[in-house]
């Protein structure tokens, strides 16, 4: 059953043009080092759930109710230019959104990807009643356009990753949340080739940067991509290792998400459509080669062109991981531009606790066009997927329009999803690059 949002205005709180800092809200809280983190910082959870889903430059607000796996939409703000991702400060005080005004969250799904001139990473406190969102200092200016952004485990540090030219850099969080001063490396830093994601790994002593790379294209070969490994102490990087199995040739890593109890890192390759496990090891460093590697998809021999694979988040007990896998290529149906057909689900994957090999239980349809972003409340109880774009479809003869949406799951004990709504959401010639859930203070 579709479930449009009630028509109304909503009111718009513009912020001023900044550069932004921006983590992943949904990904899994892994555990905090005794005496890493402030003792303010231990408070409780509310128990209330927010959940920020950003149409370009616009960010909407929504109450969850997690009991009755249910979304209900709020105001929005505006930020300089596109939102790219967000993070929750340790202390869930404080939102840092990154921003852009490049890259494919700027463009229709057929226009070409400009690089931007406007870049930042934004402040913003939430309230601990509603989750509303208000500018917290003075924006950090960026030199190119974030892709990822965290904060380090105790939440002194921000750390944005870029794809283009790769890189990361790390800036300082002040003791009322807002941003400070970059923090330099120890030296140079080996970045790869397109950077995709930034984790501090819960040791708050190593820091991991998912360098995609570049699939080849009639003109240009492969760029190789690699899991790239920094030490880090006091906000400084310094180079540890680089993992690149096969010299990194089809190994598009995209995105990592940590297990909360074992030593397990669970990575999703993009355009090779796997899952792949690797192992933590005592020296700070992670396996040269994965445990594991599964396929995602329920038809893994009907990959269609431009079938890939999106971001991986591990519930919160550990036993369960997922995946989101998304595509949207077109074909001509008369004179117009139709889904090509691919798959648009969530990959579920129960995970052995004694050996760390996932095994796919479920692939779980989104009802919708290209499932970027999803995220788990923190209580792993619902899982909300966010279906990026509106895009035609053939319906017999006919052509209809499918809708960008944000599909509603109830997770079940055995880690499967059971679908219970959508919410269609307006995205016109643009796109819904971001979403995430976060717990209120």
């Amino acid at each position: 059953m579709n479930v449009p949002f009630m028509r109304r205005v909503l009111p718009l709180v513009t912020v001023a043009a900044i550069s932004v800092l921006a983590a992943g809200i949904g990904q899994t809280q892994t555990p905090v080092p005794a005496g890493k983190v402030a003792e303010a910082n231990k408070a409780p959870a509310s128990g209330k759930v927010a959940l920020y889903a950003a149409v370009g430059a616009v960010l909407t607000r929504y109450d969850v109710d997690v009991d009755g796996a249910a979304l209900t939409k709020r105001e929005s703000i505006t930020l300089p230019a596109g939102v790219q991702e967000a993070a929750l400060h340790p202390s869930r005080k404080y939102l840092y959104i990154a921003w852009s005004n490049g890259g494919p969250s700027n463009v229709t799904p057929d226009g070409a990807t400009a690089s931007g001139n406007q870049h930042g990473l934004s402040a913003f406190s939430v309230d601990a009643v509603s989750g509303a969102l208000l500018p917290h200092g003075q924006p950090a200016s960026l030199a190119s356009r974030p892709i990822h952004v965290t904060t380090d485990i105790p939440g002194t540090h921000a750390l944005v990753a870029y794809n283009d030219p790769s890189g990361v850099t790390v800036h300082q969080i002040a003791p009322d949340g807002t941003i400070g001063s970059q923090v330099k490396p120890a030296g140079p830093l080996d970045v790869g080739i397109y950077g995709h994601q930034v984790r501090v790994d819960p040791s708050n002593q190593m820091v991991i940067l998912m360098t995609r790379g570049n699939g080849p294209t009639p003109t240009k070969a492969e760029d190789p991509g690699a899991i790239k490994i920094f030490s880090y102490k006091d906000g400084v990087l310094a180079n540890r290792l680089s993992i690149a199995p096969g010299g990194g040739y089809n190994f598009q890593v995209r995105h990592l998400d940590f297990h909360p109890t074992k030593p397990w890192v669970f990575v999703s390759l993009e355009r090779q459509n796997k899952l792949q496990v690797y192992q933590k090891l005592s020296d700070g460093t992670l396996s040269s080669g994965p445990l594991f590697s599964k396929d995602t998809l329920a038809a893994p021999g009907n990959v269609r062109p431009g079938q890939m694979l999106g971001t991986v988040h591990v519930h919160p007990n550990g036993r369960f991981v997922y995946l989101a896998n998304r595509a949207s290529n077109t074909v001509d149906f008369g004179g117009q531009p139709v889904f090509a057909g691919g798959e648009n689900s969530i990959a579920v994957f129960a995970i052995n606790q004694d050996t760390g090999e996932p095994t796919l239980i479920q692939n779980a349809d989104t009802r919708g066009i290209h499932t970027r972003t999803f995220a788990l409340d923190p209580s792993g109880k619902m899982l909300v997927a966010a279906n990026m774009m509106q895009l035609n479809v053939r319906d017999g003869k006919d052509v209809k329009a499918v809708p960008a949406s944000l599909a509603v799951f109830r997770v079940r004990g055995d880690g499967k999803l059971d679908y219970v709504r959508k919410y269609d959401v307006a995205v016109g010639s643009g796109n819904m690059f971001w979403m995430g859930m976060i717990a209120l203070p």
